[in-house]
């Protein structure tokens, strides 16, 4: 992997280097949920940052996984102890926004334009930025580790199958039974279930899971996810299950172990996996490719949509802290750093800068496949089915989710009745929502 050398060469001395190092220096605390290797290069940007700044500490510290960390953070600004930069998933991006109308976010565009920083939004990937731009199409919340679903493959079992990947669900259903035949206990799963089977797959086949362009338009949106188009598929998945070609692994990323150890050879999860299964699969040679398509939905797809999580600054402190916060902003966002991050974890480049530089670094030749991501989500020009989601209350929404398609899973619902029990359950939340934001 040919990344960036001059980055690249951080040293332990950096991560010695004590936050009080320098008395005058103006502090900021960043919390983060970036566990692992990812916690790693996130305290290591802040590291490089502070050893190169005359004036400012990043400490970067981290507050559990997403939830734990934007519950954490909402707590602490309550008691009047906010840290100055927060990173949250994206269907917290509706609650953020809530919160900044209430006076308790400090937007990204006015943070970078007060402290004099050249801030060009042209520069970042559109289908990254439009998720986190208020109706002005000013950006709120900088982009840190953005990712998309995608299809996970086992070359070495499809080859001993006598199969290619698939770019069809008939032809997933297809494959899976070859590879059901040939000796694969487990042959096709997913993680981040409502994220890649219903908020995805919906952007991929341009069909609307939710009215008001998906929230985005108005807070009065309400859920149309128990559509034909979404309930067939889950009907399909669940049939699959049924035949033994499906098995379920568990919320989030909980079905990696399933992949990584030969038990599933199709799975379907976040591009930021491939740092991960670099280090840990030996046995077997894996890849990556597009989603599949139902093509009795639509003849090509439109485009997917991120995961992943922006850095949001929220308000109270005092401004040479924040005029840190800013700069640490340019420092990340620096085509370096982003091609690093994209080459090292799997999570798209932000900008065009660094998708550029990792092309000339060679990256995509050396490590073929490694730009489905980016093409997945450049596709076509984002739809209003398509441009994302911005619902109130989704973290919980989505918890929602979890538990009518477990339910699916196990046998107690057809995919009919789960669905319509989700969008009445998650429709009741957005009106809760509603009432407490209008």
């Amino acid at each position: 992997m040919k990344t960036s050398t001059k980055y690249a060469a951080a040293t332990a001395a950096v991560f010695a280097a004590p936050a009080a190092f320098a008395a005058d220096k103006a502090e900021v605390q960043f919390w983060h949920a970036m566990g692992g290797q990812l916690g790693e290069i996130t305290d290591k940007f802040a590291a490089d940052f502070n050893a190169q700044s005359d004036s400012c500490v990043i400490n970067s510290t981290y507050k559990g996984n997403y939830t734990e960390n934007m519950t954490a953070a909402i707590a602490a600004f309550r008691a009047g102890e906010q840290p100055h930069i927060v990173q949250v998933f994206e269907v917290g991006t509706a609650t953020m926004m809530a919160a900044g109308d209430k006076g308790a976010i400090y937007p990204v565009h006015k943070l970078m334009k007060d402290a004099g920083i050249d801030f060009d939004q042209s520069k970042y990937l559109p289908a990254v930025i439009s998720y986190y731009t208020d109706t002005d199409g000013n950006l709120l919340s900088l982009p840190f580790n953005s990712s998309t679903p995608v299809l996970w493959y086992n070359k070495t079992a499809l080859d001993a199958a006598g199969v290619a990947v698939p770019t069809t669900w008939d032809e997933v259903e297809e494959v899976a039974r070859a590879l059901k035949a040939n000796g694969v206990e487990k042959p096709f799963s997913f993680g981040w279930q409502s994220w890649s089977n219903i908020e995805n797959f919906s952007a991929w086949h341009n069909v609307d899971m939710g009215t008001e362009q998906n929230g985005f338009a108005s807070l009065s949106t309400e859920f149309t996810f128990n559509n034909d188009a979404v309930v067939n598929h889950i009907q399909r998945i669940a049939d699959m299950g049924e035949e033994g070609l499906f098995v379920y692994g568990g919320r989030r990323g909980d079905s990696r172990g399933q992949f990584v150890n030969g038990e599933t050879a199709l799975w379907i999860n976040s591009s930021a996996y491939y740092g991960g299964f670099k280090n840990d699969i030996k046995d077997f040679e894996f890849g990556q490719a597009m989603l599949p398509l139902d093509s009795s939905l639509a003849e090509a797809p439109q485009n997917s949509i991120i995961g992943g999580a922006t850095l949001w600054v929220l308000n109270g402190h005092e401004k040479p802290e924040y005029t840190c916060a800013a700069e640490f902003f340019q420092f990340v966002s620096a085509p370096e750093q982003q091609a690093y991050w994209h080459q090292t974890t799997g999570y798209v480049p932000i900008t065009t800068a660094a998708y550029e530089l990792s092309k000339e670094q060679g990256f995509y030749e050396t490590d073929p496949g490694t730009d489905t991501a980016i093409k997945q989500l450049s596709l076509n020009a984002p739809t209003p089915a398509s441009k994302g989601l911005r619902f109130g209350n989704f973290v919980q929404i989505r918890d929602v989710i979890n538990e009518e398609l477990e339910a699916v899973w196990s046998g107690e619902k057809d995919a009919k009745t789960a669905m319509d029990d989700a969008v009445k359950r998650g429709n009741t939340l957005l009106r809760k929502f509603q009432g407490a934001n209008s």
